[in-house]
């Protein structure tokens, strides 16, 4: 006797617009590099591992590296502020 069975797969279409990408210029001191962890375990390790491979690649003037106190939470608006003023780039990473 033969079964059927069904797959679902709870992935959304990918969206028929494009993206516009504008090439950024490296300044020579290099990127004010921001780093936000969202407090989930090991994410600290991976953003590490990130800032180096970025560090070796382009030149990094400065890293500024700041936390949520929640990972279920939006970062506040004070941290978000902060990145604004003192990042040109800014990586965030979960890791478990």
């Amino acid at each position: 006797m033969a079964r059927k069975v069904l797959l679902v797969v709870p992935e959304a279409p990918a969206p028929g617009g494009t993206a516009v990408v504008d090439e950024r210029r490296i300044d020579k001191r290099g990127i004010r590099l921001g780093v936000l962890d969202n407090s989930k375990g090991n994410a600290d390790h991976l953003l590490r591992f990130i800032v180096d491979g970025v560090k070796s690649a382009v030149p990094v003037a400065s890293v500024v590296t700041l936390r949520k106190d929640s990972v279920s939470l939006p970062a506040p608006a004070d941290i978000l502020d902060r990145l604004t003023r003192e990042a040109d780039v800014v990586v965030s990473a979960m890791a478990d």
